[in-house]
């Protein structure tokens, strides 16, 4: 019960978390005007969000451990934060080959996607989460002290906290499964088993068992 909750408080910061972060991306666009945003500020304004997110994770792991963090709960919150952000990382790759499949340049998705970009900011972003563990006091910074109180407020509304506590319900069944998956994908021994020439397994099947070859 302690990581189906530990999951489903997750859930609801991260939603919450997006929510604030998305109207900050909101103030930047209007004071950018028409100019479209450059693939850099794209990347660069990803990579805040992702930093800030590991940092106002960390400190609601002290909500739920206390006074003193215990390694298991920090373990945990960077195991599901990583399968979150490949989730993320996973869906936008499935959005590029739709829009591909399409071929249509009406339906071309306007933010940037770059793989190892994407890697880039997942790679610090944890580093960032590791970093706390042994600086803890840098996690108390202004910016996501705000952060931490305003999902703390908006936890406590009626309405807004019964919505996102919606969507960190269905955010635990999305790790959930994910985590499932995983292990059953490992399990069935596929990671380890060599890929199959589709092309050989392609010219194996063009003859029959029985006909003959000259």
């Amino acid at each position: 019960m302690d990581l189906l909750n530990l999951i489903f408080r997750l859930g609801v910061v991260i939603a919450i978390f997006g929510f604030l972060f998305g109207l900050f991306e909101i103030g930047l666009s209007i004071l950018r005007g028409a100019r479209p945003k450059s693939d850099v500020e794209e990347y660069l304004i990803k990579g805040i969000k992702y930093v800030f997110l590991v940092n106002v994770s960390f400190l609601f792991c002290y909500d739920i451990s206390g006074a003193q963090l215990s390694i298991y709960n920090g373990i945990l919150t960077a195991l599901i934060l990583t399968i979150y952000f490949i989730g993320k990382i996973q869906s936008q790759q499935q959005r590029m080959v739709m829009f591909q499949m399409m071929g249509n340049a009406m339906f071309q998705p306007k933010k940037a996607f770059n793989i190892k970009a994407e890697i880039f900011i997942i790679a610090l972003s944890m580093a960032v989460f590791g970093a706390l563990f042994f600086f803890p006091e840098l996690a108390s910074n202004n910016a996501s002290l705000w952060f931490h109180e305003s999902i703390v407020d908006i936890q406590d509304t009626p309405v807004f906290g019964f919505i996102f506590k919606v969507i960190g319900f269905f955010f635990m069944l999305t790790i959930l499964i994910r985590l499932f998956s995983s292990f059953t994908f490992l399990l069935s021994g596929k990671a380890f088993s060599k890929a199959t020439n589709p092309e050989s397994k392609g010219n194996n099947q063009q003859f029959d068992d029985y006909e003959e070859i000259e």
